[in-house]
């Protein structure tokens, strides 16, 4: 099973939103077919507080679309994974895709971060990508 903690930061709420990243999340552990109860928090924000965590703690001071910290400890808390949703709605427009198929991927992306995954290299990056795209289709969130 899966516990997802939503926690709402963003100024005004996008209707839609936390049911996308629920659809994709559930759907990220079925395919990973993963055996234990995990605990996921994801927090929606906007680029101001995002640029502020990413300075913080990457030492990069501009705003991302997404941040992920994994629980390293063992316990079934993953992480967190910080969204966005200024840049989500940025992104979307920019690829010409919808805005619930870029949050899916953010999501998705964060939350392969929470479980080790990652794309130092070109070997990890593809097994990372290759699995999102697998998950964002099995969602139908593909434009």
């Amino acid at each position: 099973m899966l516990k997802i903690n939503l926690i709402d930061q963003y100024d005004q709420p996008i209707k839609g939103s936390k049911r996308v990243v629920f659809k994709a999340l559930k759907q990220a552990y079925k395919t990973l077919n993963i055996p234990a109860s995990l605990i996921v928090n994801v927090i929606f924000v906007n680029d101001e507080s995002i640029q502020i965590l990413n300075r913080d703690y990457r030492q990069i001071d501009k705003a991302t679309d997404v941040l992920s910290f994994e629980n390293d400890e063992g316990l079934s808390e993953i992480g967190d994974i910080f969204i966005s949703l200024d840049k989500a709605k940025a992104q979307a427009q920019s690829y010409g895709h919808s805005y619930e198929r870029e949050l899916a991927f953010l999501a998705v992306h964060g939350f392969l971060h929470c479980l080790g995954y990652d794309h130092q290299d070109q070997k990890e990056e593809q097994e990372m990508f290759e699995l999102q795209d697998k998950i964002l289709k099995q969602t139908k969130y593909t434009r």
